[in-house]
């Protein structure tokens, strides 16, 4: 399953580690991602969507 946000589309980004010595490894920052059931579109049923936590507490989902 990818790790990217059902809602927003936010995905892991990729970046460098930086030793002491400034040795450069490549290193991932993943995504904080939350399985919640939410209304989508204003349907009275509840879906099982991994959202990202910046959208929860952004408001921008509806729990149901």
């Amino acid at each position: 399953m990818a790790a990217k946000c059902e809602l927003c589309g936010k995905g892991p980004q990729s970046g460098n580690n930086v030793s002491h010595a400034n040795n450069k490894t490549r290193r991932r920052w993943s995504v904080n991602l939350q399985p919640v059931k939410a209304k989508v579109d204003g349907s009275p049923n509840s879906k099982r969507m991994r959202v990202c936590t910046s959208c929860i507490k952004g408001g921008k989902i509806v729990k149901g």
